[in-house]
């Protein structure tokens, strides 16, 4: 307890230090986990978990999990959110913006060069081939997704049947992403509330870890946490004049015909939508990038989250892309790779500030309700959903990659895309397979399936046997 006396000390002194852990040490240490986070938010938090509870013992377990449950209940990257949160505890404001900025900052700076290097070269020779290697291992990733999420979710029929329902109803009928979410948070909430042991899933991210008594922040409610209701006020409006104050700059000096007006509006609507994190919050893009506004064609949404899949970060950073090629098409003015450029960083700023609002506004309100029924059961349903909507997310790029053609299929409620079987492509389905196969039966690690499946596409092009924009 010394340790943590004197840290206490510290801050209550106004030294910028938590707990006996200096921001220079955080922030190394922060570096660190932003720099090795690749393989999705699964990988990402299990990374933190290590380092965090088992090496650094800076939370424990039972309140990292805690962290984890109040984010996974949050629109947006689940993984960035823990980070601010982990940092917020120990360092206050200034510890949640460095956690939470330093976790998106070398994805942001990767994707913005591949951005640039696909919108440049995409479309010649090897550039291509890779990409189209890389969409193969995307599929099985996804799948692989669903795989690990369900059986960690779906312990029970209730929870089966919800993620059948989500499923369903997204795929079939094109119903809207956030409804499906709204709906299955308002079943688990009440059953949960009502105490049914069919809302009482537990997650699990980790075993072990530091006991409560070994963590330097203990199971003690820190100062800054408690909850003061002018304070959170002041939280809510600053963060949103930060959020906000560009969206409506752009709003009023270009208009809302403007695409960078249109990329503010809905990535800043994305970021109050997309629950459930970023495999789902990409199937709410894809319905609305490819299919409504046709800012890129199904292809190039594969190609984007394979740069989100072998770059550090949150695999939401996919959305850099979508907005660097949005803007990159429709440059007004501009220089194509400028307007580009501009639009890309305008993603991450409206994507990722809110981020911020969420946990500094919810989060001492969240650190009061721990061990709550009714948040539990919310969370244990919105999980089961998210794997339905998945599922659809692994069928919808299964269709674009190995066919090159589709058909729609409308009529008594039913909306959804009909592959034609004549337009399948082999080879796309040969590395498809492959990847799958290796994930699932030979254990091949993410970046292993990634490397082996962007080879293979770029030897298929040398031999000729695909063509340079692959799908």
């Amino acid at each position: 307890m010394t340790e943590l006396t004197r840290g206490i000390a510290a801050a209550e002194a106004g030294h910028k230090s938590g707990h006996g852990v200096s921001l220079g040490e955080a922030f190394r240490v922060w570096s660190r986990i932003a720099l090795l986070s690749f393989g999705g938010p699964a990988g990402q938090i299990a990374l933190m978990h290590r380092v965090l509870v088992d090496e650094k013992k800076w939370v424990s377990d039972s309140r990292f999990l805690h962290a984890l449950n109040y984010c996974m209940l949050l629109p947006g990257p689940e993984a960035q959110q823990l980070a601010t949160y982990i940092g917020w505890l120990m360092h206050r404001t200034p510890g949640g913006i460095m956690a939470g900025g330093l976790f998106v900052l070398p994805g942001a700076v990767a994707i913005m060069f591949l951005s640039i290097v696909y919108a440049a070269f995409g479309k010649v020779g090897i550039v291509a081939a890779l990409f189209f290697g890389l969409k193969a291992a995307v599929l099985a990733i996804v799948s692989q997704a669903v795989q690990r999420i369900g059986k960690k979710a779906l312990k029970n029929r209730v929870m089966q049947g919800l993620a059948a329902a989500a499923f369903v109803a997204i795929f079939f009928f094109d119903v809207a992403f956030p409804l499906i979410i709204l709906a299955a948070g308002v079943i688990g909430f009440f059953g949960g509330r009502a105490g049914l042991a069919a809302f009482a899933v537990g997650g699990g991210h980790g075993t072990g870890g530091a006991a409560a008594g070994e963590s330097l922040l203990g199971e003690e409610t820190p100062d800054h946490a408690k909850i003061a209701v002018g304070h959170s006020l002041k939280i809510a409006a600053i963060w949103l004049v930060v959020w906000l104050a560009p969206v409506a700059a752009l709003l009023f000096f270009l208009g809302g015909a403007n695409i960078f007006s249109q990329i503010a509006l809905f990535f800043s609507k994305m970021a109050v939508v997309t629950f459930g994190g970023a495999y789902a919050a990409l199937a709410y893009v894809a319905q609305r990038a490819v299919d409504d506004f046709h800012w890129l064609r199904p292809g190039e949404m594969l190609d984007g989250l394979g740069m989100a899949e072998t770059t550090p970060g949150p695999l939401i950073m996919v959305l850099q892309f979508v907005g660097f090629m949005a803007a990159y098409r429709s440059p007004g003015a501009w220089p194509p790779l400028l307007a580009g450029a501009a639009g890309g960083l305008l993603t991450v700023w409206v994507t990722f500030t809110p981020c911020f609002l969420w946990i500094f506004l919810g989060a001492p309100y969240i650190e009061q309700l721990r061990g709550n029924k009714a948040l539990t059961g919310a969370l244990s349903a919105i999980t089961a959903a998210v794997v339905g909507v998945i599922l659809n997310l692994a069928v919808w790029f299964a269709i674009h990659t190995i066919f090159r053609q589709t058909i729609p299929a409308q009529g008594f409620g039913f909306s959804f895309d009909v592959p034609v079987i004549a337009s399948m492509d082999p080879w796309a389905l040969l590395l498809s397979v492959g990847a799958v196969v290796a994930i699932f039966r030979f254990r091949a690690s993410l970046l292993q399936t990634l490397a082996a499946s962007a080879a293979a596409g770029v030897a298929l092009h040398a031999l000729g046997l695909v063509a340079a924009g692959g799908n």
